[in-house]
């Protein structure tokens, strides 16, 4: 019953008819360039969401360097835009907010994370909604999950010394020893090695049974390989650059991931990427989320006044779940989950064999 009803809510999403009063959305994304085929995707999930909608778009391009003045918040107003959608990079958006804001016309950002822009955005009063992961949510989501899981092993906590990768470990250790959980093992390792054969002996001296990896895919793979070979006992999890392709080193079953769902794959968004396949779109990168903004859109335009207004504290059903801005004007709920990588994929934790 379950999968009928979905099924059916992709097709009202891809097929409805046209409403003659419908909104003119911006859909802002980089059209030239190696960024272009993020734009592609852009597009394609907000085009088919407006359509179903009965929504008309307009294309604004990003450029995405320094070039990204108030040209797109002129284009933007030029077209009647009603919202804006996209901006895969902090020039455009940081420019044209103003010019937005006093238009009243809302941005909705699918990848943009710079906390001080938020933070400026709230404080002058622009409608910006960031449908990208807050910039602490990766450590967040961390904590929670060693809090919930780890409480009674004992844990390392390792980075490779990359800005991204102690500032996130950092923040996971302090967090935790605030709650009273400290770490057993805590150090920098040299990345980009063909192995780790040392490292992992130096875990496993210390009696650890789990550890969190600060680094990035190719790294976590071969500790992962080198622990499996001295039989080590430790289970290993790290954050989302672990989703990242690495075709050379296989990564091994049971590590775990602090990242964000293959959307797709899961129940709300599956009938939509199923549905956008027969249309010849993959569900893929920014596809979703892109369908998902305009679609919340649709769906608050429906409420009358202010458009802004209308996104903060409501529950929008869309392609990534139920989605709600705080208001802070971020995710009310974090977007990321604990993935375990099982059979060539990473998946969610609670859903893999055991």
């Amino acid at each position: 019953m379950k999968t009928a009803l979905l099924a059916s809510f992709a097709a009202f999403l891809l097929a409805a008819p046209a409403l003659a009063d419908g909104l003119t959305v911006a859909v802002v994304a980089p059209a030239e360039g190696p960024l272009a085929v993020l734009g592609d995707q852009v597009r394609a999930g907000a085009r088919a969401a407006a359509e179903a909608a009965g929504d008309r778009i307009v294309e604004v391009a990003e450029a995405c360097d320094e070039t990204d003045d108030d040209r797109i918040a002129r284009a933007v107003l030029a077209a009647e835009a009603s919202a804006a959608v996209g901006f895969l990079c902090t020039e455009g958006l940081a420019a044209s907010l103003p010019a937005l804001a006093e238009a009243g016309v809302p941005a909705v950002t699918l990848s943009v994370r710079s906390g001080i822009l938020m933070e400026d955005a709230l404080k002058k009063g622009w409608p910006l909604f960031r449908l990208a992961p807050a910039p602490k949510a990766e450590a967040e989501k961390a904590v929670e999950v060693i809090a919930r899981d780890w409480v009674a092993e004992p844990f390392a906590l390792i980075d490779d010394g990359t800005i991204h990768a102690r500032e996130l470990t950092e923040a996971i250790r302090l967090r935790l020893e605030e709650i009273g959980m400290k770490a057993t093992f805590v150090d920098t390792f040299r990345p980009a090695q063909e192995q780790q054969i040392t490292l992992v002996r130096r875990l496993a001296k210390t009696g650890v049974t789990r550890v969190f990896v600060g680094g990035d895919r190719t790294d976590t793979a071969i500790i992962a390989r080198d622990a499996a070979a001295e039989r080590a006992s430790f289970r290993l999890l790290g954050g989302e650059q672990l989703v990242a392709a690495d075709p050379l080193v296989p990564m091994t079953d049971g590590v775990q991931a602090i990242a964000l769902p293959d959307y797709a794959a899961l129940p709300e968004g599956a009938p939509v990427a199923a549905a956008l396949k027969e249309e010849k779109i993959v569900a893929e990168g920014y596809v979703l989320p892109a369908h998902a903004a305009v679609t919340l859109l649709a769906a608050a335009a429906k409420d009358g006044g202010a458009l802004a207004g209308a996104l903060e504290g409501k529950t929008f059903a869309t392609a990534l779940g139920p989605v709600a801005f705080g208001a802070d004007h971020e995710l009310r709920e974090n977007p990321y989950r604990l993935l375990e990588w099982r059979d060539g994929a990473f998946v969610p934790a609670e859903g893999a064999a055991r």
